[in-house]
């Protein structure tokens, strides 16, 4: 089971990530949030990085701790 996070508004999200290669070719791991649960794209939070909370809707974001 990976990271799960609640914002403020009480709605439950669950960290996934998955391998993109963008078009220089370079591979890049990247990590979104669902309301669902998926097993096979399930991740932990990776150190170094924090969750990031939209004030205004709730939307969760993942970025590099300063």
């Amino acid at each position: 089971m990976g990271y799960t996070h609640t914002n403020s508004k009480g709605t439950t999200y669950y960290l996934n990530s998955k391998k993109v290669t963008l078009r220089g070719g370079k591979e890049q791991t990247i990590y979104y949030f669902s309301k669902d649960e998926r097993p096979e794209t399930a991740a932990d939070l990776p150190a170094g990085f924090v969750v990031n909370e939209n004030v205004r809707n709730g939307f969760l974001t993942v970025k590099r701790e300063k």
